[in-house]
């Protein structure tokens, strides 16, 4: 089976997912390229739109949540939106593309490249099946103006909403957000120690991350923990562990800020190690990082949520008790020490991570695909799936 999976770099979460099937995909047999769609117009492109998600997110959150908050306005309206038209300029680099490359099916994680396909079929061009990976919990806006084969929503109680939203209900597959191998393994404290970082045997680690593009107010967060810290003589028994993503702004800082009395760490590609040494994380509630913590199965701190569908990710798993929230204030700070005191507490998020989040999401959506090209895109023939206790299986 030839795939083609098709990403954008808005946020790491959407090539994550791409990258966690192209992965499985490849473990299968099968051939798999990974592509962001506007390189056809040429690098520059794709750049661009990539840095003014990411800037917008990192230096203007409100404003970024005033965008979310249009697009759900929008979306009230009866006609289509002004991405869908925007991604009709790339139907000719995409149609060449697809006649000079075979592809069996593709695979996209992100809304552009589905408003992209979807302009394309609605013209009758011939392209393959198509499916679309849903990286939030919740249906975003305009995704149910995209025509796809498939669409793969977080868990069974979100497929009411997508077909609320006019997504046909018997193309919605409730499989998971599939995350990398590496946060599959399940936890193991005692992992060799990460190049270039000293973690002392024994010492508990509060790993704290603003998802790949270092977003949120991690600084304050980590000078009201340390000043607890020291209050309470817990400095010498707890150490903090920062991931500042490509934020090179904030990584510099924290460097200067707080020398050696944390780690500080820029992208890195071993998240789901620094995962396993750490007692507890804190992060913003981004679908994919929030889903690889639970996959990992780590006590998990949500910080305030950027506006938009962060708002849902953590509504989601503070309603399934895969999380806690986290103000970036005093009591904040003082909820982090107590749920690292709290045994029970954590034990319990961790079991209902394991209960809610699919491990195997990757698996399970790379066998829909085999089965869409098996039955060249007749989904109605699909076998082998059945429903238990709210669960989707493939035998």
């Amino acid at each position: 089976m030839d795939a083609l999976i098709l990403s954008c770099g808005t946020g790491g979460g959407h090539d994550a997912a791409g990258k966690a099937v192209r992965e499985e995909l490849i473990r299968r047999g099968h051939r798999a390229v990974m592509m962001n769609p506007y390189v056809l117009r040429g690098q520059g492109l794709a750049g661009k739109i990539d840095h003014m998600y990411i800037a917008t997110a990192q230096k203007a959150p409100r404003a970024f949540g005033a965008v979310y908050e249009a697009g759900e306005l929008y979306r009230r309206l009866p006609f289509r939106s002004p991405v869908y038209y925007a991604n009709q300029a790339m139907i000719s680099q995409m149609e060449e593309y697809l006649g000079a490359n075979h592809f069996d099916v593709v695979i996209m994680p992100h809304l552009f490249p589905a408003e992209i396909m979807t302009n394309m079929k609605r013209r009758g061009m011939d392209i393959p099946g198509t499916m679309f990976l849903a990286t939030d919990y919740c249906c975003i806006p305009f995704t149910e103006e995209t025509d796809c084969d498939a669409y793969v929503v977080p868990g069974e109680e979100l497929a009411d909403e997508f077909a609320g939203r006019g997504i046909p209900r018997e193309k919605i597959y409730p499989l998971g957000i599939p995350v990398d191998r590496s946060f599959r393994a399940g936890r193991r404290r005692s992992v060799p120690v990460l190049s270039g970082v000293h973690c002392q045997f024994g010492k508990r680690y509060i790993l704290i991350a603003g998802g790949s593009i270092g977003a949120g107010k991690i600084d304050k967060l980590i000078g009201l923990l340390l000043e607890r810290a020291e209050r309470e003589a817990l400095r010498r028994e707890t150490g903090i562990i920062v991931i500042c993503g490509n934020n090179q702004e904030l990584y510099w800082k924290l460097k200067g800020q707080y020398g050696t009395r944390i780690i500080v760490v820029g992208h890195t590609d071993c998240m789901a190690d620094y995962l396993r040494i750490s007692s507890l994380y804190i992060t913003k509630p981004g679908g994919l990082s929030s889903t690889e913590a639970a996959v990992c199965g780590i006590p998990l701190l949500h910080m305030p949520a950027i506006p938009g569908c962060e708002t849902h990710n953590a509504r989601y798993f503070l309603e399934h008790g895969m999380s806690a929230p986290c103000e970036v204030s005093e009591g904040g700070a003082e909820t982090v020490f107590r749920m690292l005191e709290d045994e029970q507490a954590c034990a319990g998020m961790v079991d209902c991570q394991s209960r809610y989040i699919r491990r195997d999401a990757a698996s399970r959506i790379c066998g829909l695909a085999e089965e869409m090209v098996f039955f060249s895109g007749n989904l109605s023939n699909l076998s082998g799936w059945t429903c238990k206790d709210g669960e989707n299986i493939i035998n």
